[in-house]
């Protein structure tokens, strides 16, 4: 049985040429074009590999990257800009197996996809089930989509985990509202600034000691959102 490898690429061209290698290789290869594109694929098939690029219009490659690692462990190689240092560090904490950088020479991307292949499917090697997080009494699993607090679990909407997740595995990080919204909703920015305040409002009633002053969901003024990572770590 042949093994199956996606690539979500936003360059058709590239695409076209990336399969052609793939396929002369002797893997099945399906393409898309947006990483929502991706992301519904894969909900429909299983894959022994994703190649990914990091930067795309939409939903970058980082956010498309954060969606897999909900549901999949697939081995991911990601695709960056040459001396974009940050995508690289970015790609392997959101849960990327390796990284080329472009331009790549097609000798490269083979020996790589090869070793990943080897590693996680031939070897038995299968990347770890994603990790709980932990923010001091607040714990988030992904593997379960639970959230709980001093040990409680926590009654979240699918929309709030969402967005607690997209936050949390970015702690630092400051995120515009139209960031958050097409990557918690994968939807385009309607500039509907209510929305997204109101389950921020919400999410904070039910991780925060006190949402009149949160510790973990900050309000960067002029600019969105930040997580708190060190919250209740000290």
């Amino acid at each position: 049985m042949k093994k199956r490898i996606l690539i979500i690429d936003d360059d058709p061209e590239l695409c076209r040429l990336l399969k052609k290698c793939m396929e002369t290789e002797g893997y099945e290869a399906d393409l898309a074009y947006t990483g929502r594109e991706g992301l519904e694929l894969i909900r429909k098939k299983d894959y022994h590999l994703i190649v990914l690029d990091i930067m795309m219009p939409e939903m970058d490659g980082i956010s498309t990257l954060t969606h897999i690692r909900k549901t999949k462990n697939t081995p991911v190689l990601i695709l960056t800009a040459k001396g974009d240092e940050m995508d690289k560090v970015l790609g392997l904490k959101s849960g990327a197996d390796d990284y080329l950088t472009k331009p790549f020479s097609l000798s490269e991307l083979t020996a790589r996809v090869q070793s990943l292949i080897r590693r996680y499917v031939e070897l038995g090697a299968a990347p770890k089930k994603p990790r709980c997080m932990v923010f001091g009494s607040l714990v988030i699993d992904p593997a379960h989509m639970r959230v709980t607090y001093n040990g409680e679990d926590l009654a979240l909407t699918r929309k709030e985990y969402d967005l607690l997740y997209f936050l949390s595995s970015h702690p630092g990080q400051i995120f515009t509202k139209k960031q958050i919204y097409q990557n918690v909703w994968q939807e385009e920015y309607a500039y509907d600034d209510n929305n997204i305040m109101v389950h921020i409002r919400r999410l904070r009633k039910k991780i925060e000691p006190d949402p009149e002053h949160p510790i973990y969901i900050l309000t960067v003024w002029g600019m969105g959102y930040q997580f708190n990572g060190d919250a209740g770590n000290e």
